[in-house]
């Protein structure tokens, strides 16, 4: 392949699976736009579930991506019998573990009531985070069969039902939040069922989609209780719940940079919620190249193809040092009109404002380091890039966020300066390592 045509591949795959991720992160966007309408109060309550809930979803999510890397694999050698095996366990594999979490998140409710927020903050927050937690079965169960299809390198579908089902989800929140069509007015809760619906709609259309689609019909995909073969069912797993870890490790670093903020003032978390919610966009629409690269280097892995695998590499690598130049330009001129559309808070806007300076400078290192897991997990290397991200996130930023904002004149501006530092540790750790496997590749 020349690399033009590795452009175009990557492309092809990226781009549904780009829209895709924006599709999901849209969700938290329009909820706090929306909410935002309501008051500095009610944005901030929005911020504290949406930050609780992201670290067990984007574990969820993380566990679900073990089947791409493995159905692509299997795909570069020719075994139609082990991607219908994968599919078939990883679905009860993730069924179960959403369960789990659904569980857990219910559990620690509670806790809200613990982390120093503003009083009128937590009894908002609480029944909200409560119903979007049972948002994370049907999501989990729509990612089993998007991860299937991507690892096929199909992405079109799985994109088209995301951005449909959340158009679903703005038109509910419209209608649940404000109290249109006759319901009354839900506030927050309103928020929460409308994510809940709509996630629900989202894994039942692609089941059927995955079901009943001519091209998958050869690989014997009929989803029935059978006995688990333990070698498939830990594979799984051994790719799956270290690439949790990875992304758990990461926005966790962001949910609990919300509580920092949240434990100086309710208008520091709005504020911070406003940065956030503008940089998971460009950074959502990244991990789709770094989906790309799993899909990509896994199949080229599968082949042993060194000389298209290096190609495929710096091709995406590229192009997501392009996407985020571009969009951190967009962010640093049009700065104070997006974050305009959440609050009309001065004092929020000010503060928001700043911290999406911060965001155009960690824009470089957030797509390389993003593109980096992907490409890493397209080797099923997991265990090592958990220790690097574990490391960048949890003993380097948070401890420098905590103490930034909490015990130096910068307050929240800390924890930016802090998250800006630990994404370009993680990036130079990531690419570092990729080089390595790429080079143990040749021999």
């Amino acid at each position: 392949m020349t690399v033009r045509e590795h452009y175009k591949t990557n492309m092809r795959i990226a781009l549904p699976v780009m829209i895709g991720q924006l599709g999901h992160t849209m969700v938290s966007v329009a909820d706090s736009i929306m909410v935002g309408q309501l008051g500095t109060i009610e944005l901030a309550a929005v911020a504290l579930g949406n930050s609780l809930f992201a670290i067990f979803m984007v574990f969820g999510i993380g566990i679900t991506s073990g089947i791409t890397p493995l159905v692509a694999k299997a795909d570069g050698m020719k075994s139609k019998h082990l991607q219908g095996v994968l599919l078939r366990h990883g679905f009860w594999v993730n069924l179960v573990a959403s369960i789990v979490l659904f569980a857990i998140i219910s559990f620690l409710t509670p806790v809200l009531y613990l982390l120093d927020q503003d009083p009128g903050v937590v009894p908002l927050a609480q029944p909200y985070l409560i119903i979007l937690s049972g948002s994370i079965i049907p999501l989990m169960m729509f990612m089993t069969f998007k991860q299937f299809a991507e690892g096929l390198s199909d992405t079109k579908v799985a994109m088209v039902v995301i951005v449909g089902c959340n158009l679903v989800n703005v038109g509910l929140n419209y209608v649940f939040i404000f109290g249109k069509l006759g319901f009354e007015p839900m506030g927050l809760i309103g928020a929460g069922w409308a994510t809940l619906i709509a996630r629900i709609l989202m894994f039942i259309v692609m089941w059927i989609y995955v079901r009943r689609a001519n091209r998958f019909k050869m690989y014997n995909l009929r989803i029935r209780v059978t006995r688990f073969r333990k070698t498939v069912t830990m594979r799984l797993l051994q790719v799956g719940i270290p690439s949790g870890l990875q992304y758990i490790f990461e926005v966790s670093a962001f949910s609990l940079a919300a509580i920092f903020a949240g434990m100086i003032s309710a208008t520091a978390l709005a504020a911070h919620q406003i940065a956030i919610n503008i940089a998971s966009v460009s950074y959502m629409a990244v991990t789709g190249l770094g989906a790309a690269a799993t899909v990509r280097i896994g199949n080229q892995a599968g082949q042993r193809d060194f000389l298209n695998l290096k190609l495929a590499a710096s091709t995406i690598f590229k192009m997501g040092i392009a996407w985020m130049a571009l969009t951190g330009l967009i962010i640093l001129i049009f700065k104070n009109q997006l974050a305009g559309f959440y609050s009309t808070d001065p004092d929020v806007l000010a503060l928001a404002g700043k911290m999406l300076i911060v965001v155009v400078i960690f824009q470089l290192s957030d797509g390389i380091q993003a593109v980096g897991l992907g490409a890493l997990r397209g080797f099923t290397d997991v265990k090592i890039p958990t220790y690097i991200t574990f490391a960048a996130y949890w003993l380097f930023t948070l401890p420098l966020a905590f103490y930034l904002s909490q015990y130096t004149v910068l307050g929240a501006m800390g924890i930016w300066y802090a998250l800006a530092a630990g994404l370009t540790v993680s990036a130079i750790l990531l690419v570092s390592r990729f080089k390595r496997l790429l080079a143990d590749f040749v021999h």
